[in-house]
């Protein structure tokens, strides 16, 4: 199966970030991909409100979405906000969400792990998912994460667990020392630790187009890679929008299985 990892730079403006996704999807499809994957906040960057762009998975954005998918005869992942809780009537959060959707697919997930961490507290604005989400195209099963739930090896097995051949995390990764080693790091090991393919889409580095990011929110650093289930990367972008396109082969994640059977081996404490 061909897929593509789409590593776009979004902004403020919703319309202006879809026109972006579908001009990357066509891309994608004339490239032979059967699934194409967006960074997380594709619908919009962090470091803008989300409260007022946050609609229903049925709302105009995804649907939007739908019809590129439906059109193009693609699989579309790609990160987007819904609405989430309004304790004691006050201002609601949202959520962080992934939405699947294309040719027979059509289900999302929400981030599970939020990230509080690095001087950011995404848990002021956005309530945490409840569990892992795998979903079927292509003749293979690939599992859902977001960003920070790289750094949370339970969820990717929780995913093989349910079949998944292949790991898609969709990221908005924060910048600083030692930030960029980490992303590669943590991808490397999670397809080791599942024996699973690991499609890595972040955004990209704003420096690259000479914008500098504001404050604590993660914008991203690019880097998103394909790595096999042995834990070498297939391939890999720089800081700058791309496209990267790649083979998945199940017969790799049988053989993987067959010679490090790290899931069959693995005990509970």
């Amino acid at each position: 199966m061909k897929i593509a990892l789409a590593q776009i730079i979004t902004g403020r403006e919703a319309e202006r970030n879809l026109e972006v996704l579908e001009e990357y999807a066509r891309q994608a499809k004339g490239g032979g991909a059967e699934l194409v994957v967006f960074p997380e906040a594709t619908m919009r960057a962090f470091g803008n409100s989300l409260h007022d762009i946050a609609e229903p998975l049925d709302g105009p954005w995804a649907n939007r979405v739908r019809s590129i998918a439906a059109e193009l005869g693609i699989v579309i992942v790609t990160g987007m906000f819904t609405p989430g809780s309004a304790p004691d009537g006050g201002r609601g959060k949202v959520r962080n969400t992934l939405l699947v959707t294309g040719p027979g697919v059509d289900t999302s997930y929400d981030k599970v792990h939020l990230f509080d961490a690095f001087g950011f507290l995404e848990s002021d604005t956005v309530d945490a998912g409840s569990g892992p989400v795998t979903f079927d195209a292509g003749g293979l099963t690939f599992g859902l994460a977001t960003c920070y739930d790289i750094r949370f090896p339970s969820l990717f097995t929780a995913n093989a667990d349910r079949g998944a051949a292949a790991n898609i995390i969709c990221a908005s990764w924060g910048a600083g020392p030692g930030k960029v080693d980490q992303w590669k790091l943590l991808a490397r090991a999670r397809a080791v630790d599942t024996t699973t393919y690991v499609l890595a889409c972040g955004q990209g580095d704003p420096a690259t187009q000479g914008t500098e990011p504001h404050g604590a929110a993660p914008t991203g650093v690019g880097h998103s890679a394909v790595v096999s289930p042995f834990g070498e990367v297939l391939s890999e972008l720089d800081g700058a929008p791309g496209l990267l396109f790649a083979d998945l082969d199940p017969a790799v994640v049988k053989e993987a299985r067959a010679k490090l059977p790290v899931l069959a081996n693995r005990r509970e404490f």
